[in-house]
């Protein structure tokens, strides 16, 4: 055999296996679950309480003293990474502005069992915002954190869900075209099982949207922000914060920006009278 059809061969196998291990084990690359629940005490510590209970059953964290009049329910449908109870800076940020915070805890992570994948994320993420409403019949907001906004675009997908509007922050337009730029080296659309198509799930969406890129994020490269931005047919509002990272974001907003959010998601919502 000639040296060079040799190589040839050695070079299409070698990226051969690369594309089946990638293929096999591409949950490992998208999931990063923290499994450790907390204790009781360390969220009594950060003024936080299992939700709806302790154990087996609990679906996520909420504050403990929450507002008496509540201005609605805001759910926070954290990113890939971690727990949700390492996100409490959203419900010391949302609920001095009179809102029921729920920070939903996926399947797999935080000590919940489960499967990590975008089926049994998103069927969960229903069921969580069904029980949330059962519970207080006043409005119901979404906040995604990059895929978190999967999962917040996939139950907002459902006309009949008490959705009234969503926070997006850092989102993609579908985990398939995402990975190809990441993974340019790869056929990785084709690869990609989870899909989290916010492009399809929001194209009849018609409640209040609120987006936020971060300028430096090289995780979500902004143009799939962007081009998400520009398919909404949804009153819809763009913040952009150009020295910030896809992890730093948090960082360069104070309470006023929050007010200035849900001025914007709540209102019109109600000013163009939906839900």
């Amino acid at each position: 055999m000639h040296p060079l059809l040799r190589i040839g061969i050695y070079i299409l196998a070698s990226y051969g296996m690369l594309v089946l291990t990638v293929f096999l084990l591409q949950r490992r690359m998208i999931y990063f679950p923290g499994r450790t629940a907390p204790s009781a005490d360390l969220l009594a510590a950060g003024s936080l309480k299992f939700w709806p209970r302790a154990g087996d059953g609990f679906k996520g964290y909420t504050i403990s003293h929450p507002p008496a009049e509540s201005l609605g329910t805001l759910i926070v449908f954290h990113g890939n990474a971690g727990s949700a109870w390492h996100r409490d800076y959203f419900v010391h940020a949302l609920a001095p502005l009179g809102y029921r915070v729920i920070l939903a805890e996926y399947p797999g992570y935080g000590g919940r069992p489960g499967k990590t994948n975008e089926a049994s994320l998103t069927a969960d993420a229903r069921a969580i915002v069904r029980q949330a409403h059962a519970e207080d019949h006043s409005p119901i907001y979404l906040l995604g954190e990059s895929m978190g906004c999967g999962v917040a675009a996939a139950v907002a997908a459902d006309p009949s869900a008490p959705v009234d509007g969503l926070i997006l922050i850092t989102p993609w337009d579908s985990l398939p075209d995402l990975a190809q730029t990441l993974y340019w080296y790869l056929p990785a659309r084709w690869l990609t099982r989870d899909r989290f198509d916010n492009l399809y799930n929001l194209q009849h969406f018609d409640r209040p949207v609120a987006m936020v890129i971060a300028g430096r994020d090289r995780v979500v490269p902004n143009k799939h922000s962007l081009r998400l931005y520009a398919s909404l047919s949804a009153p819809k509002r763009l913040w952009r914060f150009d020295d910030a990272g896809h992890n730093s974001w948090s960082n360069h907003i104070d309470l006023s920006w929050w007010r200035e959010v849900m001025q914007f998601v709540a209102h019109t919502a109600v000013d163009t009278g939906q839900r």
